[in-house]
């Protein structure tokens, strides 16, 4: 499902559209040098995105902290846990689809590069069921991902530059899509750079980085002084998210605003030199605080951020029990079978519409999970009545071919299917299928496409794994076919070639959904 976001207006006037599922694919790279715009640009794109997906920012000024009030992310207060802490909120905050802003604020650099890496630790290393798709914003990642030795530790710039690897490198696999911002490029590490596939250029002045920026551009040399007329608020786009060209694009309005603002100009009060000398070296009764600690005032912000601490899933503030004279609450209707039929119906009109594009098949659960929601919500239907598991096991029935349990014999094969491990599930059900229907062996191709892979070598290696678990009974036939039987079921296919090379003919996944 494609949805756009709106980051502006392009030179031409008409709307700059950013593909927000081909972002969380091929990752952005933002450049600009301070007072360019860039953390604005940030803004824009955080405050649109977030109705479509769950979000992280690394903070480091702890410029996003007002996001809370507006759109209700967490604030993670950096200087208040250890960095084993920080990466187990950041396991909850991926279990529990929260998202969040890390705020680093009042740590120097090198604890700011250890916090930042055990939070980003903690979203790489969850669990796979929790990768969901996340859009991770790194504001001044030059002071996460160095291009070279500085002031702090070389521990800290390991470790930090290794989970800005991770993200970057690796990320996409797990849900993560990294958003990157910097004031140099030339300060930022090449190989964390180098894994974006889409570019906002802002204002650069320095030679070296507008060097680097129109070479990621593939602009000629000479293009390069465009970036130093640039104006604030002004990029160049390029990428699959953004343009096939570079575009010149202007950002747009946000809805939030940083705490500290841009500077305007004050005259300073008129003060006699005696009367400032006494000011500055006379102590007060009330000295100000030298490191003044600013938080958000968002009560429902600090709740949430204290059950993630404790490790309780997300869930709304305690109420205020009411006087004894109050009279009870009213129950809640419950839902009646016609109802229940209705968003079951609705489910299974959403589900077939993920389904339908030709790429569901190789998209991770949570992807498709993700995509169902959305078109739930999409269609005025709680899609979160429909837990993950159940998600799963109706996801792997649909791919097997199968709409419906009316079947006994095929209620009986998923009620088995249920018992297994959950990543063979889907094929058992294949095999289940075409056995009950007489028809040939699924090839090594149909295997691997029912777990997600366009490999036939995983295809393999996977039955052989449930063939040595007893799951299932391989024999050959003439001419290089085979046939497969389920002994929990009394099953087998019909003979057919393991080699069929059938991705071309293979059904798309919606039709597989109508099939039976």
């Amino acid at each position: 499902m494609k949805v756009g976001i709106d980051m502006g207006r392009t030179n031409t006037g008409s709307a700059a559209t950013l593909d927000l599922e081909e972002l969380l694919a091929t990752r952005l790279l933002v450049q600009g040098n301070s007072g360019s715009g860039k953390s604005h640009l940030l803004r824009r794109l955080i405050e649109q995105s977030a109705p479509w997906v769950q979000q992280a920012i690394i903070d480091p000024e702890g410029d996003f902290v007002t996001l809370a009030d507006r759109f209700g992310h967490v604030v993670v207060e950096a200087d208040e846990h250890t960095e084993a802490a920080l990466q187990a909120v950041a396991a909850r905050v991926r279990q529990h689809r929260v998202s969040v802003v890390l705020n680093l604020e009042g740590l120097d650099s090198d604890m700011q590069m250890r916090a930042a890496a055990a939070f980003l630790g903690g979203l790489f290393d969850a669990d796979r069921d929790y990768w969901y798709p996340m859009l991770v914003v790194v504001d001044e990642a030059q002071l996460f991902a160095p291009s070279a030795a500085g002031e702090v530790s070389d521990e800290a710039r390991k470790v930090s530059l290794g989970a800005m690897t991770n993200l970057m490198c690796r990320g996409r696999k797990r849900g993560l899509a990294g958003v990157i911002a910097t004031q140099r490029l030339a300060k930022l590490a090449k190989n964390v750079a180098a894994e974006a596939s889409n570019f906002l250029m802002g204002r650069t002045f320095l030679d070296i980085d507008m060097a680097r920026a129109s070479d990621l551009l593939g602009m000629e040399k000479r293009q390069a002084e465009m970036f130093r007329d640039l104006e604030r608020g002004h990029f160049i786009a390029l990428g699959p998210a953004l343009s096939r060209r570079p575009l010149p694009l202007r950002i747009g309005a946000v809805e939030t605003q940083g705490r500290t603002g841009s500077p305007t100009l004050m005259p300073p009060p008129t003060t006699p030199s005696e009367d400032a000398r006494d000011l500055i070296f006379t102590a007060t009764e009330t000295e100000p605080a030298r490191h003044p600690v600013r938080r958000p005032s968002t009560t429902a912000s600090a709740d949430l951020m204290a059950q993630l601490a404790r490790g309780r899933a997300s869930a709304p503030p305690p109420m205020v029990e009411a006087p004894d004279d109050a009279p009870p609450p009213p129950p809640e209707p419950e839902e009646t079978a016609e109802e229940i039929a209705a968003r079951e119906a609705l489910y299974d009109d959403v589900l077939r519409a993920v389904l339908a594009d030709p790429e569901a098949a190789y998209r991770s659960i949570a992807v498709l999970y993700q995509d169902f929601l959305v078109r739930c919500r999409r269609q005025g239907v709680e899609g979160d009545r429909l837990a993950l598991p159940a998600f799963r096991r109706r996801l792997a029935t649909a791919r097997a071919g199968a709409g419906t349990d009316a079947d006994p014999a095929w209620e009986r094969a998923t009620a088995t299917a249920a018992t297994l491990p959950e990543d063979i599930q889907p094929v058992f059900l294949l095999l289940a299928r075409a056995a009950l229907d007489h028809a040939p062996c699924p090839s090594d191709a149909d295997v691997a496409r029912a777990c997600g892979s366009r490999s036939k070598g995983r295809g393999r290696r996977l039955l052989t794994y449930m063939e040595q678990r007893g799951f299932i009974a391989a024999r050959s036939g003439l001419g290089n076919t085979r046939a497969i039987s389920l002994p929990a079921l009394g099953w087998e296919t019909a003979l057919g070639d393991p080699n069929a090379d059938d991705w071309a003919d293979a059904p798309a996944d919606g039709d597989l959904f109508a099939a039976g």
